[in-house]
């Protein structure tokens, strides 16, 4: 049964856009474990513009499930992940101008950067896994360069407006999956998910946990942290 793994960053955008203390997005991770989310993730960026490190640096003393960081793989990000420790890194590209994260890494570029983070990482006994988009050469670096798992981009699925597009995309998602399964990787799923596309998701086995953030956080403003986040682990429940 797939893992529902509950990003709170957008908890920590409630707050800083007014500078204050609250929504604290520790209360809400801790708020989502009650709930049933099997992982909390964490995206610390270079601009900090949600979550600082002094959150992650908390949630990595509280959290009792599992404590999931996003970061680039930047000297400064590798630094802060070996003093903190979290229980499994994702890698994933960041520009300043970007609003949410685009895509996937590019392994076919940065493939030697990547595999000097990877084995940093592994050494210190943190899991590794790597945001890509669904290409199958992206994959087989991947698992080339021993990442633990991948993380499929499905942002292209998810904001797709025609259902020709939807259906091309949750092919390369299907393909993506099956490879990475058969390459031994653990395979995740993230970007965009929200408590309508998710059931699209039916039936792909090879998928190990979904990542989901900004849905579950903006349903949870009008319902409450708990109700949003037991609403879509039934939905993962019953995929």
């Amino acid at each position: 049964m797939a893992e529902l793994a509950v990003n709170v960053d957008h908890v920590a955008t409630l707050r800083q856009a007014r500078g204050a203390r609250y929504p604290d997005p520790v209360a809400a991770a801790l708020a989502a474990e009650t709930a049933g989310a099997d992982a909390i993730v964490v995206h610390l960026r270079e601009d900090r513009r949600h979550i600082q490190e002094r959150d992650v640096r908390l949630l990595r003393q509280v959290v009792q499930s599992r404590l999931i960081l996003e970061m680039a793989a930047t000297s400064e990000m590798l630094g802060i992940a070996l003093d903190i420790k979290p229980d499994t890194v994702t890698l994933v590209p960041e520009k300043r101008e970007e609003l949410t994260t685009e895509g996937g890494l590019d392994l076919i570029t940065h493939q030697d950067v990547i595999r000097e983070a990877v084995s940093t990482l592994k050494n210190a006994r943190i899991k590794v896994c790597i945001f890509i988009d669904p290409d199958l050469d992206q994959i087989k670096i991947a698992h080339k360069i021993d990442a633990d798992s991948i993380e499929i981009h499905t942002g292209a699925f998810c904001d797709a407006e025609s259902q020709s597009r939807k259906q091309r995309e949750m092919a390369r998602i299907v393909d993506a999956s099956k490879i990475g399964a058969k390459l031994k990787l653990g395979v995740h799923a993230g970007h965009g998910i929200c408590y309508n596309t998710i059931s699209a998701f039916k039936g792909l086995g090879e998928i190990t946990e979904f990542s989901i953030g900004h849905s579950i956080v903006s349903r949870a403003v009008l319902t409450g942290m708990d109700r949003a986040v037991r609403d879509m682990k039934k939905q993962v429940q019953g995929l």
